[in-house]
């Protein structure tokens, strides 16, 4: 069922009372019929006696919660939102404004695609959309965009999926394909808000009447860069350094140790969550986000103790890269006995998501902070950790591989694995004199020598 708010209706639902101005319209071009398709001069002035609109989209500026930021609204009701030359002009012209503004673009999708009575003139508009998200992307501006319904083909494919952040109002159809072009046997419910979300396409669902606190809290978080380091979390577990490095293993391994939502709940005012890889995967054990904390925003990438998947690798490269072109500073959290080494992670591309990762830490224009508070199970946790800026707890350790499969390797037989692990020198104080983390956070959250 289309969105039946409209353009002007979503604008004035989510947009702070008063605050909206909307942008000159550019020029009409010379040729608004490059097809001379019968009947579409006709189709548009229909379209816009029962919409009030001259074009697909309504474009403006906006207060959204306190921060103003460009808002593009697509009026379904005219042609059923589709892109047009016309509607290419309007957004790019909407692009340039925020760019010359410093602001933030907050697009308001509800389209069936491109206008077939133009033909490829309209297709490559989605050209023209990309290279003015990419120039709105590279000069640092956040785009969040709110999916409603429908969503399908290329204003899905531009202006929805690409953008930073993706909002999609519940039971909104969703995808590339439009419901009179898929496989007669698809599923329909990979094409709907709850299955991108799923997939890992959109980071929430959010109901229309939180959709203006939602998008406010984002926008507040994603427009504040900052040069400094995010501040060390204190610990929240044991204080005291294990004596052996079994006994190290075997805290950070204890169910009740702390974990990575305990510590998030704890550095922070609030915060809003970065969901899925954009490939078709979501890992429930590594949380991704932006968050408040001591009234300035750090984006953070948390293991929780789980295996951490190929799509839970992707996601953190997402989070790493868009906190870079932001400006905004990272904190990570490790904890996890190592990467899923199984064979569907195999053919997700472990290794190649593993190598991204690590990519992504070391070429960060921002600060990166990390606390080992679990397992630091080899390669699939040291992907996550910032070489020179990297703490630990003291339920903590570090290891090149865990002491049962080191012991296998040595053939050591099973009852080895606590001595191996104390030859390793895997505790919280073997890390520091060794130089491979900074220090021991303390539960005040200073360091302990």
């Amino acid at each position: 069922m289309p969105d039946g708010t409209g353009a002007r209706g979503v604008l004035a639902a989510v947009c702070d009372p008063g605050t909206f101005r909307e942008l000159p319209h550019p020029a009409a071009p010379e040729r608004p019929d490059p097809l001379d398709w019968p009947g579409y001069g006709d189709a548009r002035t229909r379209a816009a006696a029962r919409t009030g609109e001259t074009e697909s989209v309504v474009t403006g500026t906006a207060g959204i919660d306190g921060t103003t930021a460009v808002v593009i609204a697509f009026e379904f009701g005219y042609l059923g939102g589709s892109l047009g030359r016309e509607t290419g002009d309007r957004l790019e012209a909407a692009h340039v404004h925020a760019r010359a503004r410093r602001l933030p673009v907050v697009p308001f999708i509800a389209t069936g695609g491109s206008r077939m009575q133009e033909g490829m003139v309209a297709l490559t508009q989605l050209q023209r959309v990309a290279r003015q998200s990419a120039l709105t992307r590279a000069a640092g501006l956040p785009q969040i965009a709110v999916v409603r319904d429908p969503t399908t083909g290329g204003g899905w494919a531009t202006l929805g999926a690409g953008a930073d952040l993706t909002l999609a109002l519940p039971g909104a159809q969703i995808g590339f394909a439009g419901s009179r072009v898929r496989p007669p046997d698809a599923d329909p419910a990979a094409y709907t808000a709850l299955g991108q979300l799923r997939a890992g396409a959109v980071d929430a669902v959010v109901a229309p009447d939180a959709l203006r606190a939602a998008l406010g809290r984002r926008l507040r978080l994603l427009t504040r860069p900052s040069a400094d380091p995010a501040p060390v979390p204190r610990a929240l577990g044991r204080t005291d350094p294990p004596a052996t490095g079994w006994a190290a293993v075997l805290r950070a391994r204890a169910p009740e140790r702390p974990r990575a939502g305990a510590y998030l709940d704890a550095y922070f005012t609030y915060r809003e969550e970065l969901r899925g890889d954009r490939a078709g995967g979501v890992d429930d054990g590594m949380l991704c986000g932006f968050g408040e904390h001591e009234g300035r925003t750090i984006a953070y990438a948390a293991q929780c103790g789980t295996a951490t998947t190929p799509a839970g690798y992707r996601t953190a490269t997402r989070l790493l890269r868009l906190a870079g072109r932001l400006g905004i500073p990272v904190l990570t959290l490790v904890d996890t006995p190592g990467a899923a080494s199984d064979a569907a992670a195999e053919r997700a591309g472990a290794g190649a998501a593993i190598a991204d990762l690590f990519l992504a830490v070391a070429e960060a224009p921002v600060p990166v902070t990390t606390l080992v508070i679990g397992e630091g199970g080899s390669g699939g946790a040291l992907a996550l950790a910032a070489p020179g800026a990297t703490w630990v707890t003291p339920d903590a350790y570090f290891s090149v591989i865990a002491p049962e499969p080191a012991a296998a390797i040595l053939k050591r037989p099973p009852g080895q694995a606590p001595h191996t692990a104390n030859q390793l020198r895997v505790r919280p104080q073997d890390l520091v004199d060794l130089g491979v983390v900074r220090g021991i956070a303390a539960g005040d959250a200073g360091m302990i020598p």
